[in-house]
């Protein structure tokens, strides 16, 4: 199914038919939502389930124009004013971790609780190593500005500097991802006041362990619970356990 907003068609899912006890899934990004089927057939039975495929990702088309995180939260918002999803639980992975921080603590839109799992948001301090890596790849994009060969070394430089994230990426989506990146959502992690609780991975690199604990600082009602063995993706990991884990988190709702 598709809704659209802001000249975007994007594409949704809804499973379950529990109309009054609504669970809205935001994956990570790229074309992760199918790495949620586990977790949404556990849940259908009991709870409406939606989730979407972000612009330029899975079945919706790359955006007009270059995003903010705070365009991708305005989509989700305007996803749920139009499917009146109202007061739902929040299951989020690392960049849908961003988009949470976004709603819930810089446009205070009501939910009844969070499952954070590895989310991203935390800007981590560039290493010295990574400084000198930027300065070598600013000067050199520089030097070949006027080859004849130019896009043929661009792509050398990409190869040689980019993350595997940048090199990923489809045409037209690199300055969306540099934007969301370069955002540091700190300041709106102490503003949420719904019950959260964090799932990371101890091993994860993506999103190390160090910001779920800063995180989870930051959150006024929160706790953490720490999977020794996973890495970026616990829920994969560990499907069963961490059903249980957010089903017993779900009893008191």
């Amino acid at each position: 199914m598709y809704f659209n907003t802001k000249s975007m068609s994007i594409y949704y899912e809804k499973h379950g038919t529990i109309s009054d006890k609504t669970i809205l899934i935001l994956p990570g990004w790229g074309n992760t939502r199918s790495t949620f089927t586990n977790i949404i057939n556990f849940f259908k039975n009991d709870y409406t389930i939606y989730i979407i495929d972000y612009p330029g990702f899975g079945n919706s088309k790359i955006p007009p124009s270059d995003l903010t995180i705070y365009n991708y939260a305005e989509i989700i918002i305007n996803f749920m004013k139009k499917l009146k999803i109202s007061n739902p639980i929040i299951i989020a992975h690392s960049f849908g971790g961003r988009i949470a921080a976004i709603i819930t603590g810089y446009y205070k839109i009501p939910v009844t609780k969070m499952v954070l799992i590895d989310i991203a948001g935390i800007k981590p301090k560039k290493k010295f190593i990574a400084h000198i890596k930027e300065k070598l790849y600013k000067f050199l994009k520089k030097l070949i500005r006027f080859s004849k060969k130019k896009e043929k070394y661009q792509q050398k430089l990409l190869n040689t500097f980019a993350s595997n994230d940048y090199q990923n990426l489809p045409q037209g989506m690199h300055q969306t991802f540099k934007n969301i990146v370069n955002e540091d959502l700190t300041q709106y992690f102490k503003y949420i006041n719904t019950e959260c609780l964090l799932l990371w991975g101890k091993l994860d690199e993506a999103t190390p362990l160090k910001d779920g604990q800063k995180i989870n600082q930051l959150l006024k009602n929160s706790a953490i619970i720490i999977y020794p063995y996973a890495h970026h993706f616990p829920y994969l990991e560990y499907p069963y356990l961490t059903n249980q884990i957010i089903l017993n988190f779900f009893k008191d709702e």
